[in-house]
């Protein structure tokens, strides 16, 4: 992220949202969507996993990717604390079977999507239908509009990068 500056405001006014009981919390990210080099900013999944510690204790974490991930970036993903799938398949059938487990799991009161595509929306007001409250995190370009209308809170890192 550009600004560290900037990243820390966010992350201590999220530090104020949070209630007396820490809620459990669950990040899925479309990896391939997100983790490109052509975003601006580039995503850094220690900045993601800061940012949703902030909405309470992280239970979930992870990254769904392609068949056509690297070793080298397994291997990233792992070292940022979130777990890896790699899937021979499409990556938005993946994440959507991870999302209905989250969803439908009783201990998670927060799902943090991080995604750009609005194929998603109708996972994210399924979520918020089932009492989940719901956060996605995007960049620029191609970060939905209807996904930004569906969740409940929606952090755009191209917005903070261009603040910086």
């Amino acid at each position: 992220m550009s600004s560290v500056r900037e990243l820390s405001a966010i992350i201590k006014g999220l530090a104020k949202r949070r209630k007396e009981k820490e809620k459990e919390v669950a990040v899925l990210v479309d990896g391939p969507n997100i983790l490109r080099k052509d975003l601006s900013p580039q995503v850094d999944l220690s900045d993601i996993f800061r940012i949703a510690s902030n909405y309470g204790r992280i239970r979930v974490a992870k990254v769904i990717l392609n068949k056509y991930a690297s070793d080298k970036l397994i291997d990233a993903v792992s070292n940022t604390g979130f777990t890896p799938i790699v899937t021979p398949g499409k990556v938005e059938v993946s994440l959507t079977m991870e999302a209905m487990d989250i969803i439908s799991n009783d201990q998670i009161d927060v799902i943090v999507f991080v995604v750009r595509d609005a194929g998603y929306a109708p996972l994210l007001a399924l979520a918020k239908e089932r009492g989940k409250d719901v956060v996605v995190i995007g960049s620029e370009p191609g970060f939905s509009v209807a996904l930004r209308k569906t969740a409940d809170e929606t952090i755009n890192l191209s917005e903070i990068a261009a603040r910086a």
